[in-house]
């Protein structure tokens, strides 16, 4: 087991678990300015945890999520066996250290090992790439926005606006489930299994950034502006501010389908990276 990066990554999930990302940070002071009455109490509220689990190093919400990474691993990286191992033991140890709330149950029996893992959890997504280092990518993933999530199986001829009127009609309808004001992750094309793995991989990226193609970019601000036209605001209880941002990702699609996976993220929007160098050397990324 290498010591330094089980302890590089539990750090990276205390960090995670603990300290909401800057960008996060300002959209959500940017949406209080905006808002007033109700939705500016809630979004007043929201920061002032923030600021809480910051100088207290104690976890944002008390849902700390499902465990999940995403790995970028260089083809000439050679402590990939260690890193393989070292995923697992960060659970364990952030379990303690942090500390997070034992979240994995079996699914037929109840049971909890009470240490954040068991089959097929941490989850992780394997990602080859140039070069002889690893990003590791975390994100832990809350209950309730998870459970607001959705596969949404289109034929081809609903094109661009069936797209839309899909995702829009589905984060409307959770109403103040996923505690909004929410992050929507929007995966399009490839299978059902893969829309779902870009949608939850378009969480990683900063709030408001814009998908580098132009068509891409504006169906996200589209997407934005009709759902924050609901007027359903933060926690739901009315206001400007419904989401925060919509990223989308894409992958080529076979002609006869259309699957659009829409991940939803609550107003914690926790993730943290690192990146371990060939000689296993571990540095906080962002």
């Amino acid at each position: 087991m290498n010591a330094a990066i089980v302890e590089g990554l539990t750090k990276a999930i205390g960090r995670a678990a603990t300290d909401l990302p800057n960008d996060v940070v300002r959209a959500l002071e940017a949406a209080r300015d905006r808002e007033e009455g109700p939705a500016r109490v809630q979004l007043e509220a929201i920061l002032k945890n923030v600021e809480v689990a910051r100088d207290g190093a104690v976890p944002i919400c008390q849902d700390t999520g499902t465990l999940t990474y995403f790995v970028k691993f260089g083809v000439r990286f050679p402590l990939l066996g260690e890193l393989m191992e070292a995923l697992t033991e960060a659970a364990r140890a952030g379990t303690e250290a942090v500390p997070l709330r034992p979240n994995t149950v079996h699914p037929f029996t109840g049971a909890n090992p009470g240490d954040n893992t068991g089959a097929h959890i941490p989850a992780v997504t394997w990602e080859p790439v140039d070069g002889d280092a690893a990003e590791v990518y975390v994100l832990p993933k809350g209950g309730g926005s998870e459970n607001c999530s959705a596969l949404k199986m289109l034929t081809p001829g609903a094109g661009l606006k069936g797209i839309t009127e899909a995702v829009v009609e589905h984060v409307v309808s959770r109403e103040g489930k996923p505690c909004p004001p929410t992050v929507i992750g929007v995966g399009i094309g490839g299978g059902a299994d893969v829309a779902m793995k870009l949608g939850k991989r378009a969480l990683l990226r900063s709030v408001g950034s814009r998908h580098p193609e132009p068509k891409v970019a504006e169906m996200e601000e589209r997407l934005e502006t009709l759902i924050n036209a609901s007027g359903m605001g933060p926690m739901g209880l009315g206001g400007k501010t419904t989401v925060l941002a919509v990223h989308i990702e894409y992958a080529h699609r076979h002609p006869a389908s259309l699957p659009v996976g829409i991940a939803v993220q609550c107003w914690a929007d926790r993730r943290a990276a690192v990146r371990i160098g060939a000689d296993g050397q571990v540095s906080h990324l962002g």
